[in-house]
């Protein structure tokens, strides 16, 4: 049999059902298809990846030397870590990702980018709350306090359309400035959203950080056949202060 579409896998979680399934696209030509959905919404789709990746082409493109231990928020289909571990500076990518379902996927093989990552030595899942690790002691439970080359946040759809109210302190100025203190001098922290960079949320990014930048990423939309984008944020930690 080569049915038009399966459900791989069903799961009730803590925010609602979360259903992992595969389909053929008629319209692409039986192109085929991983989706995620939460509670009868699509999260997300393998057909729509550019901007996951370039998530990661941005943020990691931005830092200099080698040996970057790096934080992914938000694992999802894999593609803006896979895109991290492209690079061969990084040292260690930990995955954070607060649905075991989604950690459990990559682990068995059930998505495309599934044995990348579980099969780097490099990579490493945390199945936590990345918003409650930013309030306490940071990203490492052996280490707590331990600061990073660079956090890339992909896990609300913006800003302030939210998978969850509890996330919203994170966006403020103070929530910002506590990520900040979990950064390296020189630092990065990016930060994909769905819609275009909206100028309140760069204000605020300016005052935790000092600076801050906004990015388009423009893709093909083969369902549509138009363009479609999103947005990338951007930030650096300060330079160390000379000696």
């Amino acid at each position: 049999m080569n049915p038009q579409f399966e459900e791989l896998d069903y799961r009730k979680t803590r925010l609602g059902e979360l259903v992992l399934q595969r389909r053929k696209v008629l319209a692409l030509d039986g192109a085929e298809a991983y989706e995620v959905k939460l509670n009868g919404e699509y999260l997300m789709s393998s057909l729509f990846y550019v901007a996951e990746a370039e998530l990661a082409r941005l943020g990691l493109g931005a830092l200099k030397g080698k040996n970057w231990d790096v934080v992914v928020g938000g694992l999802g289909l894999g593609f803006t870590a896979a895109a991290a571990l492209d690079f061969p500076q990084v040292a260690r990518l930990v995955v954070v990702e607060a649905l075991e379902p989604v950690v459990d996927w990559h682990r068995r093989g059930l998505v495309p980018n599934g044995r990348r990552l579980t099969d780097d030595p490099r990579c490493a899942y945390l199945n936590a709350d990345f918003f409650a690790l930013a309030r306490g002691e940071g990203f490492d439970p052996d280490q707590p306090g331990r600061r990073w080359d660079a956090v890339l946040l992909d896990i609300d759809h913006t800003p302030s359309q939210l998978l969850n109210p509890a996330h919203a302190d994170f966006y403020s100025v103070a929530g910002l400035q506590r990520l900040k203190a979990f950064l390296k001098p020189g630092g990065v922290f990016a930060m994909w959203s769905n819609d275009e960079p909206d100028a309140a949320f760069l204000e605020i990014l300016r005052q935790a950080f000092g600076n801050g930048e906004g990015r388009v990423s423009s893709f093909d939309n083969p369902l549509t056949g138009a363009s479609s984008a999103n947005g990338l944020y951007l930030a650096r930690a300060p330079e160390a202060a000379p000696a």
